[in-house]
């Protein structure tokens, strides 16, 4: 692979990744859930990623934004091998959908 190829391959992955992140962070504006806490509690012993904090700067308020559902965020997580951070969102699905239903 020649060096350009492998530049342009390393760099489309870097902004897909922040991508991922700018998803879930948005993903947990939308839902009320602290990004930072969440992340924290996915991957205890790493120190906040700088990404992540800076795409706190693009979210849209809640009442604003688009709609990102538990499945395609988790479908991304997943793509990413993000799986320890999956594995929270998943819980925080379940506690919604289990308070959603103690509504009813």
């Amino acid at each position: 692979m020649s060096r350009e190829i492998e530049e342009k391959v390393i760099a489309q992955y870097q902004e897909d990744e922040e991508n991922m992140i700018l998803v879930f962070v948005q993903w947990c504006v939308n839902r009320g859930i602290d990004p930072i806490v969440l992340y924290q509690k996915a991957y205890p012993d790493q120190p906040v990623n700088n990404k992540l904090r800076s795409a706190l700067d693009f979210t849209v308020p809640k009442d604003e934004a688009e709609q990102i559902s538990d499945d395609l965020l988790l479908e991304i997580l997943d793509f990413f091998g993000n799986y320890d951070l999956a594995q929270v969102v998943y819980e925080e699905k379940n506690k919604r959908i289990a308070r959603e239903n103690d509504e009813d």
